[in-house]
């Protein structure tokens, strides 16, 4: 299989390493040249991914920031050809999958939104790892949902990754989900790593405090443009954890241990029911 990866970050990264040890040829394209050059030095990468390479490629894997990877459609959408799948990885899908769809119907091949739900708090090349999608899930929005033989050859196409399971949705969906279950869980760890206590946290904090505040250490430039193109969304999840984070508020000062303990048992069930 050969296969072609823009962007060389975390995400990227990850996936070139996984496939070229799996005995892969791995074609890439990365902004940053020096990246690219060390990634081929280390034999990760095999050659360059051009104009001129990319209509062999079997996968085209897209993983960068949703502006950069609609940037990036445009420049090599009359190159690609019908034997290559194209799909992204950005971590919003309504607006990308939007103008990758229409320009991939203008220009003939096929491409499918896509989401590998897998991360770390660490950004770039250096901090990829082989094994990041083992037992991962995989999240597709396809431009149909009822071609099986699209949906299995994706599924073939992604093995070598080794993800754990592979979901289909729409765009929408995903874009709401995804605000929830990644997006807030972002900006409270943002926002919780902000308090004047943080500084003295050595030697009282635990595993409590590490679960909290591991993606604090965030890529900031791709969350801002993740967050507002999912604006709608992230603002609800906002607004609502908003409300009960007062009930708390509340509940406490005005020493109210009846309506505080009710909150706590009311979030212990909502987490056996929504985890089993």
């Amino acid at each position: 299989m050969i296969v072609g990866v823009q962007g060389l970050g975390l995400i990227g990264g990850s996936f070139a390493k996984a496939y070229s040890e799996k005995g892969h040829t791995v074609y890439a394209e990365n902004r940053n040249k020096r990246i690219l050059e060390f990634a081929m030095i280390s034999g990760t990468v095999d050659a360059p991914l051009t104009k001129d390479n990319i209509s062999e490629c079997d996968l085209i894997l897209l993983c960068a920031t949703p502006e950069a990877v609609m940037e990036y459609i445009d420049e090599i959408a009359p190159y690609v050809g019908p034997k290559p799948i194209v799909i992204d990885c950005c971590g919003t899908k309504r607006v990308v999958a939007e103008k990758c769809m229409e320009t991939a119907k203008l220009n003939g091949f096929t491409y499918v939104g896509g989401h590998p739900m897998a991360g770390t708090q660490y950004a770039g090349f250096k901090n990829s790892l082989t094994d990041m999608f083992v037992g991962a899930p995989m999240v597709i929005v396809p431009p149909v949902f009822d071609d099986i033989e699209l949906l299995e050859k994706i599924k073939g196409l992604l093995k070598p990754a080794g993800f754990g399971t592979i979901s289909v949705t729409t765009a929408e969906d995903h874009d709401r989900m995804i605000a929830f279950t990644s997006q807030l869980a972002h900006i409270v760890s943002s926002a919780y790593i902000k308090s004047p206590t943080a500084g003295s946290h050595k030697g009282f904090s635990a595993g409590s405090y590490q679960d909290l505040t591991r993606v604090a250490a965030l890529n900031p430039d791709m969350w801002t443009e993740l967050f507002l193109e999912n604006k709608d969304n992230i603002l609800f999840e906002i607004n609502t954890i908003l409300d009960h984070i007062t009930e708390y508020r509340d509940a406490i000062a005005n020493n109210d241990p009846a309506k505080l303990r009710d909150l706590l048992e009311e979030g212990r069930r909502r987490k056996v029911e929504v985890d089993g």
